[in-house]
């Protein structure tokens, strides 16, 4: 009895991934990361009718297989953040936005954490530097002045 009540059946997997799906459905159709919503366990535990450690058991260990990749079930979990003008955005889009910056910034002159959360918040996003520091650090991206790269041109008088 033990052993059994740890297990997650294919019972457990099917409604879990179909609340997912129905939670997160525009990223289904777009498969755009900008389009998560915010998503906790409790969301698709109360959707499901299952406990809150079923769901954590069952989105640890399984995949969905998209027509762009495959993504851990964990992935479409993400805490909730708020715009100025009040709307529930998922971290998940505000940390697709810093890699889109740091993807596109000048690699002589790197985006700070300042100058990054000024983006951010240009953008209507409220955010402290700190959460931006924090999801860059969980996007494993370097500082600015790690990622700064050097342009050592060499003049025709030195040669």
């Amino acid at each position: 009895m033990v052993h059994r009540c740890c297990q997650t059946t294919p019972k457990h997997t099917t409604k879990t991934i179909e609340a997912i799906v129905h939670i997160q459905y525009d990223f289904f159709l777009t498969e755009d990361e900008k389009c998560l919503k915010p998503m906790i366990l409790k969301d698709v535990a109360e959707r499901t009718g299952f406990d809150i450690s079923t769901i954590s058991r069952v989105s640890n260990s399984k995949y969905v297989q998209t027509n762009t990749g495959v993504y851990p079930l964990k992935f479409f979990f993400s805490e909730a953040m708020q715009t100025r003008g009040g709307e529930d955005i998922s971290s998940t889009e505000i940390k697709s936005i810093l890699r889109e910056s740091i993807d596109n910034e000048n690699s002589s002159k790197p985006l700070t954490d300042e100058q990054l959360t000024k983006i951010l918040n240009n953008k209507g996003y409220v955010i402290a530097r700190r959460t931006v520091a924090k999801y860059r650090e969980q996007l494993n991206i370097p500082v600015a002045r790690l990622r700064k790269k050097y342009n050592f041109a060499v003049s025709e008088n030195e040669t």
